[in-house]
């Protein structure tokens, strides 16, 4: 029996040995750059900066692999924190952007072909001859783009339409990936001249299916200053980086551009909607 509790304690000890010695070998060395970053970096763990998380993000900033500025969700105020950690003068910083959903064709003004009793997710409504709206470039308003927001900071409205909320969000750009109709885009907070409209079918056809949407008159491309807005095949497109008075939204005969900042949260359903 003694030999057995000695013959035990001397196999832990020299477990205890090996494990001391492995800890030694395998050790990994922390970066007090990295984990000073990690600790101002919001810990949303999103994935918007392309990174797996926020760990990730601060090793490669540490190493000076990523820019300081590269969290979105974090902004400008983590950027200057995150400067002072890398004693590098980071101010001024780019501008805020948020998530718009480029469509007015709520279940009021836009055409139903069909009723659609499938499951409750975009996705599975764009499989099925791309959803019930007769526009096919329509909001469908299941809520794929809110299921896949971290941040909670998209409503589906009454009417049948995604809103952003733009307190809640941080231009992570998860809905826009997420979005089976691509008509979700990053636009700069502070802009507020919007053509929430992403059909590209003629001009007859696009009024037939939503009675709010863009039928390629390019009324508005004359009236805005030159390069301001272009067409792309029969859709109007605004150029974000522009000045565009917001008079121009006078010149849509279908009112498909509403005039409303970005970043007020109410602004979007206040235009009725966001096609």
């Amino acid at each position: 029996m003694l030999t057995a509790v000695i013959a035990l304690a001397g196999l832990g000890l020299l477990g205890s040995l090996g494990l001391a010695i492995a800890a030694r070998v395998f050790a990994v060395e922390t970066d007090p750059k990295a984990e000073a970053i990690e600790e101002v970096l919001p810990g949303a763990n999103c994935g918007a900066c392309g990174k797996p998380g926020c760990f990730d993000l601060a090793r490669e900033i540490a190493r000076g692999n990523a820019e300081i500025d590269a969290c979105p969700v974090g902004g400008q105020k983590v950027a200057e924190a995150i400067g002072k950690i890398m004693g590098v003068d980071f101010s001024g910083g780019g501008e805020r952007y948020v998530a718009l959903v480029l469509c007015a064709g709520d279940n009021k003004e836009a055409i139903k072909k069909y009723h659609y009793n499938g499951i409750y997710d975009c996705v599975s409504a764009d499989m099925f001859f791309g959803g019930d709206k007769a526009c096919s470039y329509g909001c469908l308003g299941l809520g794929t783009c809110a299921g896949a927001c971290p941040f909670g900071a998209i409503d589906i409205l009454p009417e049948g339409i995604a809103r952003v909320d733009s307190d809640k969000c941080t231009g992570c750009g998860k809905c826009v990936e997420a979005c089976p109709k691509g008509i979700i885009k990053l636009v700069p907070a502070g802009r507020n001249v919007h053509i929430l409209c992403s059909s590209h079918d003629k001009g007859a056809a696009a009024r037939k299916n939503c009675r709010v949407a863009c039928i390629g008159c390019q009324k508005c491309v004359k009236a805005a200053p030159e390069g301001a807005i272009h067409m792309d095949d029969f859709l109007a497109v605004i150029n974000y980086d522009a000045e565009i008075p917001e008079s121009v939204a006078g010149e849509c005969p279908m009112g498909t551009i509403k005039v409303f900042k970005a970043e007020d949260s109410a602004g979007q359903e206040a235009a009725g909607g966001g096609s």
